[in-house]
């Protein structure tokens, strides 16, 4: 059974649901209408933040649960939490300023990395 990794899953949906309802809030607040992409900073930023995350999705979900499957459930989750806080400080910066969103992007990036690379490892060494 994969517990932690199922739970670490379903905060990150939880935290892209989060992230949507706040593009919806953010065309409210600076009058950008349906269907518009564009026309004020703060949505155009907020509209990133919730497309740059799931760009990264398919990315971080399935190394997720490669690595629960071929190292650890509790390794994968405590990778996939730092991928989340990433994506956290990523929003928090973003928001702010473009320039801001670095940091969380370095964090979130590094832990993907380390998910996808973990198991691709772990997969070769079973193969040889």
């Amino acid at each position: 059974m994969y517990h932690f990794t199922a739970l670490v899953t379903l905060l990150a949906i939880l935290f892209y649901f989060f992230i949507t309802i706040n593009v919806s809030r953010s065309r409210t607040k600076t009058g950008v209408k349906v269907p518009a992409m564009s026309g004020h900073p703060d949505f155009e930023r907020a509209f990133r933040i919730q497309m740059n995350t799931l760009e990264w999705m398919p990315i971080f979900l399935p190394s997720l649960w490669l690595f629960a499957i071929y190292i650890s459930d509790a390794g994968a989750a405590a990778i996939g939490a730092i991928w989340i806080i990433g994506r956290i400080v990523y929003f928090i910066g973003y928001s702010k300023a473009a320039a801001k969103r670095g940091p969380g992007f370095f964090i979130q990036g590094i832990a993907a990395i380390a998910l996808w690379a973990g198991s691709l490892g772990a997969l070769v060494l079973r193969l040889v």
